[in-house]
């Protein structure tokens, strides 16, 4: 769904090259839409590819459903208001990723952001949200519906960023989500701030593709890059671009493309999607204890298991999930943290 990045951080987000852990990686009308067939064709790809919105077009309809586009007022006093903190020395950036503008009411698109995503605000508390456009028809679109509405919304496995509206322009063929903005953490300098808290947000992770594959979804592209944080424990996916909802008991994807990529999807035949979740997972944990410091022997014996080459031999991610609670329970570690991370 997003890349949460502050207009005061420009650098995008790069996965790890190959060999940081000795594993492989790679350098409108609002109704539910049709589920996702596990086949893939020229067709579908087409729905699937990232969009370019022209949104000015749009700003009128976003207002009608209470949310407000960042213009270039908007950004100039947010930068107006850093400087007043950091004083005179703040080094000035550019904030748009237009050259030009059409006066302080034009819209101002982040150049921190790729073309299909703008930040606003929602009008009635100026609660600050990400907007995505997607293609009407797109797999990300149904997935994303689907687990933002009862039940699946309210499950306390369910660790999707949260939505707060989702709606179609059928004549454009296009189709927005608006989150909440949240924020990346476990690839930013601090990380969480004790290791209770690490460990918590690792059980999110792995709760959640857990629940995502007990309804018959796999992400497929679970990574550091795809998790963001609300400073207050909660950890949340995002980006469901490459995310399939199965119909099939027993399905395969072909031609995988991910972030993460695990050693079957060399073999040119059709691959489990759920022991790529699980494989993911493990790099993910792995990368996350490198970057973060946090790290806990024990807790190999849930990580090697999710990286064993042989997806058949991999766990699934319920194994996964029972197996790293036994191993913070056995070693006396409460999950619910007082400690206090910064905003």
């Amino acid at each position: 769904m997003y890349r949460s990045l502050s207009r005061l951080t420009r650098t995008k987000s790069y996965p790890m090259h190959q060999g940081d852990f000795g594993l492989m990686s790679p350098s409108a009308e609002d109704s539910p839409p049709s589920p996702s067939s596990s086949d893939s064709s020229v067709d579908e790809e087409e729905l699937n590819r990232r969009v370019k919105p022209f949104w000015p077009k749009y700003q009128a309809t976003f207002r009608s459903r209470g949310f407000h586009l960042d213009t270039v007022r908007d950004v100039m006093l947010f930068y107006k208001q850093q400087a007043a903190k950091a004083g005179p020395s703040t080094p000035r950036r550019p904030f748009c990723s237009q050259a030009e503008f059409q006066g302080d009411d034009a819209l101002c698109p982040d150049a921190g952001l790729p073309d299909n995503l703008f930040r606003g605000i929602r009008i009635s508390d100026s609660k600050r949200v990400v907007v995505k456009a997607v293609h009407a028809g797109s797999r990300e679109y149904s997935i994303v519906y689907k687990l933002s509405q009862p039940p699946f919304r309210n499950d306390p496995m369910n660790h999707t960023i949260p939505v707060l509206d989702q709606f179609k322009i059928p004549e454009d063929d296009m189709a927005f989500i608006v989150m909440e903005e949240w924020s990346s953490n476990l690839i930013a300098s601090l990380g969480p701030c004790c290791m209770p808290r690490f460990l918590s947000a690792l059980r999110q992770c792995i709760e959640h593709a857990a629940f995502l594959h007990k309804h018959r979804i796999a992400h497929l592209d679970i990574s550091l890059m795809n998790l963001l944080t609300d400073y207050h424990g909660r950890y949340a996916y995002i980006d469901y671009e490459l995310g399939r909802n199965f119909d099939n008991l027993s399905p395969l994807i072909y031609n995988y493309r991910g972030t993460e990529l695990p050693p079957e999807s060399e073999n040119g035949t059709g691959i489990d999607p759920y022991k790529v979740d699980v494989w993911a997972l493990g790099v993910l944990i792995l990368r996350a204890c490198k970057l973060t410091g946090f790290w806990i022997p024990e807790l190999m014996f849930v990580i090697k298991p999710m990286l064993d080459e042989e997806p058949n031999r991999r766990p699934s991610s319920w194994n996964a999930l029972h197996a790293f609670d036994k191993v913070v329970t056995s070693l006396g570690y409460r999950l619910e943290s007082s400690c206090n991370e910064p905003h």
